[in-house]
């Protein structure tokens, strides 16, 4: 529903704030995601979140359901574009694994290190090892098997026991996802020097 000046009619707005241009879910989005990463998931109340993105509190539940919503979204969006990446990689299997392993890691630390706030961190908080948060632990998971898949493929890999493989894995898997809190020590280093760095070094500890 609109109005003759063009602007649309909705939902009245508890404070006014500059035209971001985003989608009222986005807003919210973007709110919890500076809230949660500055305040704490805990200590953040949907009223802080609501009044962040300039609408009332009940105008928030017509967009999402409350802070797991908001939250479990979050956390997808971390890893739901490398995931795509990692499938396109595997399929890709006329370049050597260890260029595609490479690939990954780059794309994954530009993606973690590319936002405004360290949305990884919230990877610790207690209250994602709830059911809620399933669908993130999936997603998490399939792409860290797709980097196991990738080393495995390598030279170097191909010679590893099980057991040193499933090292391997998490070792370069937790490179990948601690390289945030290193990229936040030293802000004036951008996002992609950050991770060709990072892939180097994963591949060195691969044995590549």
């Amino acid at each position: 529903m609109g109005t003759s000046s063009g602007r649309r009619v909705g939902r009245p707005r508890a404070t006014q704030r500059p035209e971001s241009g985003l989608e009222p879910r986005a807003e919210l989005l973007r709110a919890a995601a500076e809230l949660f990463t500055t305040r704490g998931y805990a200590a953040t109340t949907t009223r802080a979140v609501a009044e962040r993105a300039g609408m009332r509190q009940a105008s928030m539940y017509h967009y999402v359901s409350g802070k797991e919503e908001l939250l479990a979204e979050l956390l997808e969006s971390t890893v739901a574009p490398s995931l795509a990446c990692a499938r396109e990689l595997l399929a890709d299997d006329a370049r050597p694994a260890g260029d595609r392993l490479w690939e990954l890691c780059r794309t994954d630390v530009e993606l973690l290190c590319a936002g405004p706030y360290n949305l990884g961190g919230l990877y610790l908080l207690p209250e994602v090892r709830a059911e809620r948060f399933a669908g993130f632990h999936a997603v998490r998971a399939e792409l860290k098997d797709a980097y196991r898949q990738l080393i495995a493929a390598t030279a170097a890999g191909a010679v590893l026991a099980k057991s040193e493989l499933e090292l391997r894995t998490d070792l370069v898997f937790g490179l990948i996802e601690g390289v945030i809190l290193v990229h936040r020590s030293e802000p004036d280093r951008t996002a992609s020097e950050f991770a060709r760095a990072t892939a180097d070094a994963a591949l060195r500890i691969t044995g590549i």
